[in-house]
């Protein structure tokens, strides 16, 4: 789709100049939470100032939430159902690919598990030959496990059709801290990956990225410590909320790709309502990065949804 190609190229070419104030504004609330209830605790009268603590953390959160806008309207695209969605971001990263195969001869594609897989699913791309993918994140699991890793699912749909094209893998194991170092390492040694010189990140091409509900992208989820890694000296993070444990990519990482897609289609068991309630958090609700990390991606992203995921939107994301 032209239009949304369009509007990627037209959005800002960096999007996280508002995290380290964001960052710095969180960490200051946790701390006064943490001190005051100290206190408190060590007078013996926690209970009376449980109500004064958090109407003065809401009224921080508030302060703190004016670092992440609500997303253009110019960058949300309502298409009438999944099909549409996913043949959108189809073209994106085709038109993406071409560009930047033209400009420096190859093409670097972040990618998520989930239902982005299937929108790539059945293509075999002739610029497969000149592209690397790198995961936006991964079960520490063995590659193979059809049920749990994500690289078994896309070899599957797409990516054994796609000749000749380079993928950092993991490495099979269940530390995830030792796979996400390797990961970084693998990613660091590639020549095909470009480091911005003043920040000290990849430069992704391509960046495509699925929200949860929650808010969480990759494996970065709300008020966990992950979410605060900022800076381009670690790219890759371990994460051991769930078993298995995963590695993802931090969100500066993310946030610093030339384009960011953001999809979001389809009604299933999980999803009954579609995913309208994680949507129009992700794109106007008052959130911050760490209370809704998907918030952190609202500069770059461009966001194409099914007509059942917009359907909690305002007006004017909707009406154009």
């Amino acid at each position: 789709m032209k239009s949304v190609v369009i509007a990627l190229l037209a959005l800002p070419s960096v999007a996280t100049a508002f995290i380290p104030s964001a960052l710095h504004s969180r960490k200051m609330i946790i701390a006064g939470r943490a001190s005051t209830r100290a206190a408190a605790t060590a007078e013996g009268t926690t209970s009376e100032v449980d109500d004064a603590v958090e109407e003065k953390l809401a009224a921080a959160l508030a302060e703190d939430i004016m670092a992440v806008p609500p997303a253009d309207a110019s960058s949300v695209f309502v298409l009438p159902d999944a099909t549409a969605v996913g043949v959108s971001v189809f073209d994106c990263v085709d038109e993406a690919a071409e560009a930047a195969i033209a400009e420096k001869g190859h093409f670097l594609l972040g990618i998520p598990g989930g239902s982005i897989l299937k929108m790539l699913a059945g293509t075999a791309p002739s610029w497969a030959s000149k592209t690397t993918v790198a995961y936006v994140n991964h079960k520490c699991v063995d590659m193979g496990d059809e049920k749990l890793a994500t690289h078994a699912k896309a070899c599957k749909l797409f990516l054994d059709d796609w000749e000749g094209i380079n993928v950092i893998t993991l490495g099979g194991s269940g530390d995830s801290a030792a796979e996400a170092a390797s990961y970084e390492k693998a990613m660091r040694d590639d020549s095909n990956i470009p480091t911005d010189p003043e920040t000290g990140l990849p430069v992704f091409d391509m960046m495509l990225v699925g929200v949860g509900d929650d808010g969480h992208v990759g494996s970065l989820y709300p008020d966990r410590d992950e979410v605060l890694v900022s800076g381009g000296d670690q790219w890759v993070l371990p994460v051991d909320m769930k078993t298995p444990g995963s590695i993802t990519l931090s969100l500066p990482v993310m946030a610093g790709a030339k384009e960011v897609v953001i999809a979001a289609c389809g009604v299933s068991d999980k999803y009954p309502q579609g995913k309208s309630a994680g949507m129009v958090r992700a794109i106007e609700g008052l959130e911050t990065l760490v209370s809704f990390p998907a918030s952190g991606l609202r500069g770059k992203s461009v966001w194409i949804l099914d007509e059942a995921a917009a359907s909690k939107l305002s007006p004017a994301y909707t009406s154009k």
